[in-house]
Order: C-alpha cells, then sequence, then structure tokens
C-alpha cells in the first residue's frame, strides 16, 4: 500500500519541465522600422511588432518585409533552457524517467533563439541621380591690347 501511495504521489512530479515551461513558447518580434510584414518558414504571419506562439521544439526561418526596405531574415534555433535543464535534472532526482522522456519529447527543456527577434530592414539604395555635366572650361584668354594709332597731325 505504502508504495502505491508513493507512486501515486510522485506521479504528479513526472514531468516537471512540461508542467512548468509547458509544450509551447512565445517569441516577440520586432522590426525597425515597425510595422513590416513578418512571416515564417513555418506559416505564421503578422505585423511587426507582434508576439507568435511555436511549438519548444520548433526551428524556423523569420522573414520581415516592406515597401522600400530590403527583406531582413533571422533563423530561430532551440537550445536547452536554464530552467529547462533544472526540470530534467528533477525528474533524474525523483526518478521520473517518464518524465525525462516526456519532457524530451515535447521539447519542455528547450528555449528559442534569439528571443526576441529584432530585424532590421535596410532602405532600398537610391540610384545616384545622373551627375550634373561637369562646366567645360573656356581656356582664359587675355585680350589684346588694341593698337594705338596717332592721329595724323593735320597738314598745315
Amino acid at each position: 500500500m505504502r508504495l502505491l501511495l508513493a507512486a501515486v504521489l510522485t506521479l504528479p512530479l513526472a514531468a516537471c519541465a512540461s508542467i512548468t515551461r509547458g509544450t509551447t513558447d512565445q517569441i516577440t518580434i520586432t522590426t525597425t522600422p515597425p510595422g513590416a510584414a513578418v512571416k515564417t518558414s513555418m506559416s505564421h504571419s503578422c505585423q511587426s511588432p507582434c508576439t507568435l506562439t511555436v511549438g519548444r521544439k520548433d526551428e524556423f526561418i523569420v522573414t520581415a518585409s516592406m515597401p522600400g526596405y530590403k527583406d531582413a531574415a533571422t533563423p530561430v534555433k532551440t537550445r536547452l533552457a536554464g530552467s529547462g535543464a533544472a526540470g530534467f535534472a528533477g525528474n533524474v532526482l525523483v526518478g521520473g524517467v517518464i518524465g525525462m522522456g516526456v519532457d524530451a519529447a515535447t521539447g519542455a527543456t528547450l528555449e528559442h533563439y534569439p528571443s526576441p527577434v529584432a530585424l532590421v530592414l535596410e532602405p532600398h539604395s537610391v540610384a545616384p541621380a545622373a551627375a550634373p555635366a561637369k562646366p567645360t572650361r573656356r581656356k582664359a584668354t587675355t585680350p589684346k591690347p588694341l593698337a594705338f594709332k596717332p592721329e595724323a597731325a593735320p597738314e598745315g
């Protein structure tokens, strides 16, 4: 009976990270300038700034676009989270081998990075206006001295 009671009491502790962190994560996406159309490789879309809910195991690419700007994109990866590792370790201490398996399978021990996602959109480069034609330089000339012709003296 004690063994059954111990099992019933420890069962809720199995999958600690799944319970404390959940199997989804919220990713905030901002762009400079704000108001860009945001899409992910997982078919999510929104207008920045926005927050998307994704599975903890999901890795994807975020792309932002806006008229007059070049598209910007960045991959969002997963890694073992500090608090996820603590929950996973809690499974080991309590003896929750099942919980360890659940946490690993659901990705509850993972976190996304970068988080938040911040994308900077570069303006399209404006083609330089045609340079004004260089003024043609005229060769400097010195005026020719006027020839002086003395007037003929009156005859007389």
